[in-house]
């Protein structure tokens, strides 16, 4: 089916804020922002209208629209360290946006920014600047470095570099693990549900069951009831024929006795 005009713009526009977060920018930059704003107005409409795509390429989309909104929102933060962990929770798109893409223009994106993370938090630990040198309060404290202080300000960064990376495996085995114990919950959840589920379908069709058993004896107990007052009522009428008849012989019987 042939892309519509609304997903063409979407496409063009998303692959200029690919090239963007790809471009080293100004920290007052903001036309990045406001083209991920466009983006996700255009997306809501492309997924409102009754000719859209099919939900894998919906979904690439936004896949790659939350990408480009969390690498934005990850370079707000203050420190490099908490850049580099919040960069590591990203998902970058799986195909490439254009057919002249061999790799997703976002996986690049997420590349570049991890190795920049990690440069800036060598910096940091090391006290360089971007280019590489000591930063003058640096130089004052340590004086000039030999070989062997490199060699152990490296192993130091390694060290650390390692913790950190300890620490996000663990952070991430320890989200998994409540993944996990989230599925199960909701897998014992769903399990009681059901057998409660069953019990109530269960509860009812008895009840069911019962309602026509009481509206049978009820008709036959009505039809009973008739039955005795039919009889009762043949006696009572029998009861007073025989009394009539009785004070009719008797009455003329009493005056020939005088």
């Amino acid at each position: 089916m042939a892309a519509s005009r609304l997903e063409l713009n979407l496409v063009r526009l998303l692959c200029r804020c690919e090239a963007m977060a790809a471009e080293k920018r100004d920290a007052d930059e903001w036309r990045l922002e406001k083209y991920l704003g466009a983006l996700e107005d255009m997306l809501q409409a492309l997924k409102a209208q009754t000719s859209k795509p099919v939900s894998e390429v919906i979904n690439e989309y936004s896949r790659k629209v939350d990408f480009l909104k969390g690498m934005l929102q990850a370079e707000k933060l203050a420190s490099s360290s908490e850049k580099a962990l919040a960069n590591q929770f990203l998902a970058p798109g799986r195909v490439p946006t254009t057919a002249r893409e061999r790799v997703p223009a976002t996986k690049t994106v997420h590349l570049q920014s991890r190795a920049r993370y990690t440069s800036e938090m060598r910096s940091e630990l090391l006290g360089t600047d971007s280019a590489g040198e000591p930063k003058p309060d640096v130089r004052k404290r340590t004086g000039v470095a030999g070989p062997r202080d490199e060699k152990q300000s490296a192993a130091e960064l390694d060290l650390v570099l390692q913790q950190h990376q300890n620490l996000q495996e663990k952070l991430a085995e320890e989200m998994l693990g409540l993944a996990r114990s989230l599925k199960t919950n909701t897998l014992a959840a769903q399990s009681v549900i059901k057998k409660d589920n069953q019990t109530l379908s269960h509860s009812l069709k008895m009840a069911d069951q019962n309602l026509e058993k009481l509206k049978t004896e009820s008709e036959r107990l009505e039809q009973h009831a008739q039955k005795s007052v039919n009889w009762l009522l043949w006696a009572m009428l029998i009861i007073v024929c025989f009394i009539f008849i009785s004070m009719i012989l008797f009455i003329r019987i009493m005056p020939k006795l005088k």
